[in-house]
């Protein structure tokens, strides 16, 4: 059994040379994978690696890749990216012909700008450059290897959740299944009063009718389809925790099943009991899904 949650968080820090910088990836359910990234100006080259490194590992949820870097000065410096300032200026006028009350930019507002100021790069650093992007994403990767452990974690969890509930299910499944003979013999007396009544007003009726009618009854308050097909869905449901990989679809679907069934159990239900039952179980379903939610 390996059963592996969505959500979890992970932190890497490293240095290199004059280098400094810290990872932080977290997830959270999804219906599949996305990932968004956000790396510092200069380090976008690095984004289709991550992305990669991400699909490899994981098969389902949201992913918030973030790399705050830090450079120490007395080496490249930083340097003002003439390129991405000249496109900010030039829009500087439209602006202010939308916008006739705003505030004039200021110099120091300008160079705050994301991807204005960025880290100066030295004559003949194209080997470190390189060294400095394989110490990033090795330290990425530890950082994806510690989101895994967490969510393996938390999938832990969830299986010993997941474990008690279906457990609940099942004990709830044996108290309806005591019932049924109280809602039997109550059905039992209102077929033998729905026929006599049939009867008295068409005593010709024929008999194939008289089959029919009987048959229409009894199928609207007989549970034992639903509680056979519960009684399944409790087994799949312990089969499914006992497989590796992904299961949080077919789990999701599965849960949806196990309502309908519930759902069906609260409508024919005859004696108070039953409906108690089909009440309990359509909580314990609910919040088995809710955790579902967030299973792989």
């Amino acid at each position: 059994m390996s059963l592996s949650s969505m959500t979890g968080f992970s932190r890497s820090e490293g240095e290199h040379n004059n280098a400094s910088w810290v990872w932080e990836i977290k997830s959270v359910n999804g219906k599949g994978l996305d990932s968004r990234c956000r790396l510092p100006g200069g380090f976008e080259r690095l984004e289709p690696v991550v992305r990669e490194a991400v699909q490899k590992r994981f098969k389902r949820g949201n992913f918030s890749v973030n790399l705050t870097l830090s450079m120490r000065s007395g080496d490249g410096g930083f340097q003002i990216n003439w390129d991405v300032l000249d496109h900010v200026l030039a829009a500087v006028p439209d602006v202010m012909v939308k916008c006739p009350s705003a505030t004039p930019p200021s110099v120091d507002g300008l160079l705050a700008l994301r991807g204005v100021i960025e880290i100066a790069e030295e004559d003949g650093t194209d080997d470190e450059r390189k060294a400095l992007d394989a110490e990033l994403l090795a330290s990425m990767n530890t950082a994806l290897d510690g989101l895994m452990v967490a969510r393996q974690s938390e999938g832990e969890r969830l299986h010993g959740f997941l474990t008690d509930q279906i457990a609940t299910v099942r004990t709830l499944h044996g108290q309806a299944v005591a019932e049924t003979q109280k809602q039997t013999g109550i059905l039992t007396n209102r077929l033998k009063q729905g026929v006599a009544e049939l009867l008295e007003e068409a005593p010709t009726l024929p008999e194939d009718r008289l089959a029919q009618e009987v048959a229409v009854l009894f199928t609207k308050a007989d549970i034992s389809e639903e509680l056979d097909r519960l009684s399944a869905h409790c087994d799949a449901a312990r089969d499914l925790l006992s497989l590796d990989g992904g299961i949080g679809r077919k789990f999701d679907f599965l849960c949806q099943e196990f309502n309908r069934e519930a759902n069906t159990l609260c409508s024919k239900a005859i004696v108070s009991e039953l409906t108690t039952i089909g009440l309990e179980l359509k909580v314990v379903i609910d919040q088995m899904r809710e955790q579902v939610q967030n299973v792989e």
